[in-house]
């Protein structure tokens, strides 16, 4: 296990975040008398289910992209990176709670830890390639 078990906890940390998020929004379903399946209602509500689905989309990015990066360059690097998108993913969700433009801060703060990843293990495989 090794090092990998640092990866393993930023992808809990990230898991985590990922639930509060859906727990939000479920939560918000109540508050604002949403019924199910509507996905539709007052904007506020429409925030909640915004800053879950997109934390939904952007996990799908992230948690491929911290264990490549954890194989190809380093696991306590890909680690100490990934750390930054979930703070950067809670500030998004309670900017976005309180209005759309809100968002944007946490929104930069997660994304280029992504780009990292991405760009970073693309870099280290083909390294290893020689």
């Amino acid at each position: 296990m090794g090092n990998y078990v640092y990866p393993g906890i930023v992808s809990g940390l990230a898991l985590g975040v990922y639930y509060f998020t859906l727990l939000q929004s479920g939560m918000a379903r109540g508050r604002f008398k949403v019924s199910a399946p509507a996905h539709a209602g007052p904007p506020a509500y429409e925030c909640y289910v915004r800053a879950h689905q997109n934390t939904l989309e952007h996990l799908a990015l992230f948690l491929p992209g911290l264990w490549l990066f954890s194989l190809a360059v380093d696991p306590r690097w890909a680690a100490g990176i990934g750390l930054i998108w979930p703070i950067g993913r809670l500030w998004y969700a309670f900017g976005y709670y309180k209005a759309p433009e809100k968002r944007v801060p946490g929104l930069l703060m997660s994304m280029p830890p992504i780009y990292i990843f991405v760009v970073g293990s693309l870099i280290g495989f083909v390294i290893k390639l020689f």
